[in-house]
């Protein structure tokens, strides 16, 4: 059976962190990227593993590529500190791992949560995402955000979902929605584009019926319609900032 590897990056994660390693202690080893965090988030990784390292922060691909290499096992799971592992979806990673992996790369669902509430429609679920690859063939693009594993033209699925509590209610998710967008517009800057009327007047409006309309959001009520105007407000957000006023 080959061995595993479990990637975290951290930044002041207190509250969302000892949850997060708790569900990886069947894993063979966990590694910990903290960006000097302020509160006890190291403190209280040390309690879960040995590897706790700190490095000043580089953007999210840079710093998951950072810690993939302080790694000592070829394939390597990365999970975010607000996710969690449940015991049915170890089982069928070790599963895969135990039969001899048939793919580079595995792709999972995601079940996202909104406080304490579970959001099925609105393209949130299954939001498929990968996270267990072969770190001697696959590594993460160097993106600023919403880093993605390269190449992924070989992946395969394994279906039983992580869990993602990351947002703690309405003003958390539009602070995060704020962040995105400025990171999203930095990068893009730094290239030299620039938005155009069609990202601005076109592309916020698709969102919001392809999100309340198509992906069913209208089914979570008062939560799909806030979360459908939200994902258009940051389309628009995000393609705005990187236009000089």
């Amino acid at each position: 059976m080959e061995k595993i590897s479990v990637t975290v990056i951290t930044l002041n994660e207190e509250k969302n962190i000892e949850r997060c390693l708790k569900s990886l202690q069947w894993a063979d080893e966990i590694v910990v990227l903290d960006s000097f965090s302020s509160d006890r988030t190291v403190e209280i990784c040390r309690n879960y593993t040995e590897k706790v390292f700190q490095e000043k922060w580089q953007g999210y691909g840079k710093q998951k590529n950072l810690c993939a290499s302080r790694t000592s096992q070829r394939w390597v799971l990365n999970i975010d500190a607000d996710e969690v592992v449940s015991p049915e979806c170890a089982k069928a990673i070790q599963q895969e791992l135990k039969n001899g992996p048939r793919h580079p790369l595995y792709q999972f669902p995601r079940k996202n949560f909104f406080g304490h509430r579970w959001v099925r429609f609105g393209g949130w679920y299954p939001d498929k995402i990968s996270r267990l690859y072969d770190k001697t063939k696959i590594s993460f693009k160097e993106s600023r955000v919403h880093e993605k594993l390269n190449p992924d033209d070989d992946s395969g699925f394994i279906g039983e979902p992580l869990l993602h509590y990351s947002y703690d209610g309405l003003a958390d998710y539009m602070d995060r929605l704020n962040r995105y967008s400025t990171l999203f517009a930095e990068e893009k800057s730094q290239s030299g584009w620039t938005a155009g009327w069609a990202h601005l007047y076109l592309r916020p409006p698709l969102t919001f019926f392809n999100n309340f309309i198509f992906r069913q959001g209208f089914r979570e009520g008062f939560l799909g319609m806030f979360l459908a105007l939200s994902a258009a407000f940051y389309t628009y957000l995000k393609y705005a900032k990187t236009r000089k006023i």
